[in-house]
């Protein structure tokens, strides 16, 4: 069952550069701060009530979150939200034939995750996420 927004996915060019806005000058506190070597991005998660923004900035340039930020510039990339079962939610989005970018769940910053084309909600790119015990404080 989906639960909440778990975070909104914001492309960056720099990390460090954004930080000076959503931590430095919102205030919001860092709950993660890692570099995803099999996804080509440097993912920072920060804490806004009971949910996230996730500041993604490309490691490398042959990765999705890369092209969109050569194409699109920064700014809101994917929503994400919580599940308590990131497979039924997957399983369920294939059974409704909704276009799947992901055919299994996979670990990511969020815990465990999957993505949905955004040509199957209206040009949104949409995760589900089940958060790993321990990690981020969950």
């Amino acid at each position: 069952m989906l639960t909440k927004i778990h975070h909104v996915g914001i492309v960056v060019h720099s990390a460090d550069e954004a930080l000076k806005f959503y931590r430095d000058a919102l205030g919001l506190p860092v709950t993660a701060d890692k570099v995803i070597e099999d996804q080509g991005v440097r993912g920072v998660l920060l804490q806004i009530g009971n949910s996230e923004i996730e500041l993604l900035e490309p490691t490398r340039d042959d990765t999705g979150v890369a092209r969109f930020l050569a194409s699109r510039g920064e700014g809101m990339h994917h929503i994400c939200f919580e599940s308590d079962d990131v497979a039924k939610e997957l399983e369920a989005a294939r059974q409704k034939g909704i276009e799947l970018i992901d055919q299994a769940p996979r670990v990511g910053l969020a815990g465990m995750i999957c993505f949905l084309h955004p040509r199957s909600n209206h040009g949104v790119l949409v995760e589900f996420a089940t958060p790993i015990e321990g990690q981020h404080g969950h």
